[in-house]
């Protein structure tokens, strides 16, 4: 295994090495300088970075980024859902296209927070829970109460996909008829495509689109729970644990891996006949969040009760973020916490670009269909094939 790892290190640098090189031979011609030089973003020019990482814009593309962009800031619905689509896409170009717009998002974010004293504009809240414990109806009656008090909320459901279609049932915006109605709501579904965390690799950047169009208050809501499937902690500022009062014994296996990363807990469905269990699986939180350690400083979890038919501790449920949002704000935790989730994501997205640039290696490709027959026969072991490959790559590439 330590032979195993120090080939996988050995095959990190050489495709980040790979990859840089790739990048620099992307020449840029002068007209496509002129063209990015004279492409405006609120008084701000494309950088010279992202002009090395996408060459010449066509005219009908400036055309389609600067509708996208000007309908975006303006808070047009449609053109954020059309942006949202670009930055979802697999097409190569139209990928490189949405980092464009994403830069110009990112620009015009930085000159709001600038206004606002360098605090962030909008807040991210992320919640996750057990199949069943009532995410959907949650979210609706929390979105309809913030529109009501002036906020603009979006909301990113993400929907598993089905391993043999791809489809996806997109459900979460049928059940969230009322919010769905809101003009001061945005609803957007999205398929997991496969990715084991319940959230796609798209779903940060779908984050700052929504801020850039106004939204102040975004939640992203997750698959189900498990201990895969809390990638979303990685890019929110507060990540809420929902939880039926009848769960049973399964929720036992969630406790510390899911609830060591919530920063609340809230028992839903708190009303007629389940109060009492609803009561008693919050004393059981409540004393398990005590074992274990504080992930910040200036914030203990908390274990609430509320109820999505009735209303009932909803608004205190929402007092409750309020609560810690400004406590983190005043401990510059939130900003901090913000950051290093960017480096957070960023490798994640090197690391997964390194393995699609492995798997589509042509020595790669060449090798990989006879060590995998002779690994399902038995005939090789799966860490012996693996190094075959690794070093079939690093030859090649050297």
């Amino acid at each position: 295994m330590p032979h195993l790892y120090h080939r996988m290190r050995r095959l990190r640098f050489s495709l980040v090495c790979h990859r840089t090189t790739l990048f620099s031979t992307l020449a840029v011609t002068p007209a496509s300088r002129t063209c990015c030089r004279n492409s405006r973003i609120e008084g701000r020019t494309v950088s010279t970075a992202l002009n090395h990482h996408i060459q010449d814009l066509s005219a009908p593309e400036q055309r389609l980024l600067n509708k996208l962009y000007e309908g975006l800031i303006g808070g047009q619905r449609a053109s954020l859902a059309e942006s949202i689509t670009l930055v979802e896409t697999q097409h190569p170009r139209k990928k490189e296209l949405a980092q464009v717009l994403l830069q110009k998002v990112l620009a015009y974010k930085r000159e709001q927070e600038s206004r606002n004293g360098g605090r962030p504009v909008a807040f991210r809240v992320g919640l996750s829970g057990p199949p069943g414990a009532g995410k959907s109806s949650f979210i609706e009656v929390v979105g309809k109460m913030l529109t009501g008090r002036g906020h603009k909320v979006s909301v990113l459901a993400v929907d598993p996909s089905s391993c043999t279609t791809g489809g996806s049932l997109m459900g979460d915006k049928t059940r969230m008829t009322e919010l769905s109605r809101d003009m001061s709501a945005f609803i957007r579904p999205s398929p997991t495509s496969g990715t084991l965390g319940g959230v796609t690799r798209t779903t940060n950047e779908a984050i700052v689109l929504c801020e850039g169009a106004g939204y102040d208050i975004v939640l992203v809501e997750t698959v189900g729970v498990g201990q895969s499937e809390f990638a979303v902690a990685d890019m929110v500022d507060m990540f809420v644990l929902l939880i039926p009062p009848a769960g049973g014994d399964e929720l036992q296996g969630i406790k510390r891996g899911i609830i060591e990363r919530a920063d609340l807990v809230v028992v839903t469905k708190s009303d007629g006949d389940l109060v009492v269990p609803a009561r008693r699986i919050q004393a059981e939180y409540t004393s398990a969040l005590k074992l274990l350690r504080r992930t910040t400083k200036s914030w203990n979890p908390k274990v609430v009760r509320a109820s999505s038919h009735s209303g009932e501790g909803i608004p205190e449920v929402w007092a409750k973020m309020e609560s810690y949002r400004d406590a983190m704000l005043a401990s510059g935790e939130l900003q901090a916490r913000r950051r290093a989730q960017q480096k957070v994501w960023m490798w994640s997205l090197i690391q997964e670009n390194v393995l699609s640039h492995f798997q589509n290696h042509p020595s790669v490709r060449e090798t990989l269909p006879h060590l995998e027959e002779k690994v399902t026969r038995g005939s090789i072991s799966p860490g012996l094939a693996s190094d075959m490959l690794l070093k079939s790559f690093l030859v090649s590439s050297a």
